[in-house]
C-alpha cells in the first residue's frame, strides 16, 4: 500500500521508454524506502522525473517528509533552502545505488493522516524559496476539493518537473484516483503536444497551455491525434482568449482552472463561469484572507516547524481579491507585485492578464524600470511567438481598450523567453532585478 495515495497502486507510470506496472512501482518504492531511516526529514538531488517520483513515494512509504530540490537554483537559494529544512538524509539520486539503512524484510507500516510528508518551497518568483511543512492529509483533502473525476482509463501528462509542486501535485492526484501517469522531465511544448496524443488529462501553467496551442495550431497531424479532455491549469488567471483558442483548437476539452497558493493549497476552482471558493475566505479591502484545512503547518527554519499567523484560524499571504455577492471570487494579485508610478500604484498582474491572450504572446511579466521623474515606468516584458511576433501597435491598441492611462506599459521589451521558476511561473522577482541594474537580455519591442 502507497499511504499518499490511500489505496494500493493500480497506475502505470511512463517516462521516457520506460512504463511502470502497479506491481513494479510499488516494488521501486519499497526499496527506495529501505534505504531511509523512518520519519526523518529527507532531500532528494538529481535524478530524472521517475526516480525522483519512486523515491517521494518510498519516502512516504518510511514515514519521512521529502524536499526535492530544484536544480535551476543558485548555489545561494540551495544553500539557504537546504539551511532551513536541515534534511536528517540527502540523497544523490545520480550517484550508484548504496545499501538499503533498513533490512530488507522490514514491513513499513502505512503511515497516518496528519503525518508530515512534503516540504514545498515556495516558487521563488517574488524572493528566496521559503521551506514549508505540508501534511498529508491536506493534500488527499485538496484532491478532493479540486473535484476532478478521474477513470482508470485516463493518462495524466506531467509536463514539467516534480519539484515544482503544481506537477507533484497532478501525478500523485492522479495516482490517488488510480490514473496513469506521463512523465516528462521538463516542460517543452513539442514533447508535450506529442503525448498529448496519448493522454486525456494535462496540468499546466497558462503560459504553457498558450505554447501548447500554438504548436497544435501550427501542427494539424498532432492536433488531430491529440487524445485531451480535460485541461487543468494552475499558476495565473486563463486569459479570456487562450481559453477561446482553447476551444477552437481542441473543441469539447474542458478546462478546470484553480487558484491557490504555496501555503493554503487550493482556494477557488473554475468549471465553466467564474471562480468559486472551495474554502472559507473572506476579504479586508482588498486583503484576501483564508481559512482552511487544506494550508500547511508550517515554515522550516533552521530545521525548526514555525506554524503560520493567524487570526482564530484567519490567515493571508499578500494576495488581493474581490469577493462578488454571488460568492464567486476575483483574484487582483500579490500586493508585493505593485509598481509605484508618478504616484499611483498599478497591479502587475491585473496588466499582464490584459496582454497575455494577445496574439503572438506567449507569456508576459510586467515589472517596473527605475525613472528619476515617475519614480518606476510600468514595463511590459513579452515573451514572443517566434512564428507570429505581435506588433507593438497591437499590444498598445490592447493596454489602450481594457486598461486606464496610468496602468498601460510605457516600455516594451521583446524576449525569446522569460526565465521562470520551476512551476514554469515567469520568475518575478529576477526580472525584476534584472531591469534594475540592466542586465535583462531583451530587445525594444
Amino acid at each position: 500500500m502507497l499511504p499518499v495515495l490511500g489505496r494500493s497502486p493500480a497506475s502505470r507510470v511512463a517516462h521516457g521508454g520506460t512504463t511502470l506496472g502497479p506491481a513494479d512501482l510499488l516494488a521501486r518504492a519499497r526499496s527506495a524506502a529501505r534505504l531511509l531511516p523512518p520519519g526523518s526529514r529527507v532531500a532528494l538531488d538529481g535524478g530524472d522525473a521517475l526516480t525522483r517520483l519512486t523515491h517521494f513515494l518510498g519516502a512516504d512509504l518510511a514515514g519521512c517528509a521529502t524536499l526535492l530540490l530544484e536544480p535551476a537554483w543558485t548555489e545561494r537559494e540551495r544553500s539557504a533552502v537546504l539551511a532551513d529544512a536541515a534534511p536528517h538524509v540527502l540523497l544523490d539520486l545520480d550517484a550508484p545505488p548504496r545499501p538499503a539503512a533498513t533490512p530488507i524484510s522490514r514491513e513499513i507500516a502505512p503511515q497516518g493522516d496528519a503525518t508530515q510528508f512534503y516540504l514545498p518551497t515556495t516558487s521563488g518568483s517574488s524572493g528566496r524559496p521559503k521551506v514549508m511543512v505540508r501534511s498529508r492529509r491536506s493534500w488527499l483533502r485538496s484532491f478532493d476539493a479540486l473535484g476532478l473525476e478521474l477513470e482508470p482509463r485516463d493518462r495524466v501528462l506531467i509536463p514539467g518537473p516534480l519539484s515544482s509542486s503544481l506537477f507533484l501535485f497532478g501525478a500523485l492526484h492522479a495516482l490517488h484516483a488510480g490514473a496513469d501517469v506521463h512523465l516528462l522531465d521538463r516542460w517543452s511544448a513539442q514533447e508535450a503536444a506529442t503525448a498529448a496524443r496519448h493522454s486525456t488529462v494535462v496540468h499546466l501553467v497558462p503560459a504553457m497551455l498558450a505554447a501548447l496551442l500554438s504548436t497544435l495550431e501550427r501542427d494539424p497531424v498532432l492536433r488531430a491525434e491529440c487524445g485531451l479532455r480535460v485541461v487543468v491549469c494552475g499558476g495565473a488567471r486563463v486569459d479570456q482568449q487562450i481559453e477561446e483558442r482553447l476551444g477552437k483548437v481542441l473543441p469539447g476539452c474542458e478546462l478546470v482552472e484553480y487558484y491557490g497558493s504555496a501555503e493554503h493549497s487550493l482556494i477557488a476552482v473554475r468549471r465553466g463561469d467564474r471562480l468559486r471558493p472551495v474554502v472559507e475566505v473572506e476579504v479586508r479591502g482588498t486583503e484576501l484572507r483564508v481559512r482552511s484545512e487544506l494550508s500547511f503547518d508550517g515554515y522550516l527554519e533552521n530545521g525548526v516547524v514555525v506554524p503560520p499567523s493567524t487570526d482564530q484560524g484567519w490567515s493571508e499571504v499578500g494576495d488581493r481579491a474581490i469577493l462578488h455577492d454571488d460568492g464567486s471570487l476575483e483574484v487582483l494579485g500579490r500586493a508585493s507585485a505593485v509598481i509605484n508610478t508618478g504616484a499611483r500604484l498599478v497591479g502587475a498582474e491585473e496588466v499582464e492578464s490584459v496582454l497575455r491572450g494577445a496574439d503572438g504572446v506567449l507569456d508576459v511579466l510586467v515589472a517596473a524600470t527605475p525613472h528619476p521623474r515617475f519614480g518606476e515606468l510600468v514595463t511590459a516584458v513579452v515573451e514572443v511567438d517566434p512564428a507570429r511576433p505581435p506588433s507593438r501597435r497591437d499590444l498598445r491598441a490592447r493596454a489602450r481598450h481594457s486598461l486606464e492611462p496610468a496602468k498601460r506599459p510605457r516600455r516594451w521589451l521583446a524576449v525569446r523567453e522569460l526565465p521562470r521558476t520551476a512551476s514554469g511561473k515567469p520568475a518575478r522577482a529576477l526580472v525584476a532585478d534584472q531591469l534594475r541594474d540592466g542586465s535583462l537580455q531583451a530587445e525594444a519591442l
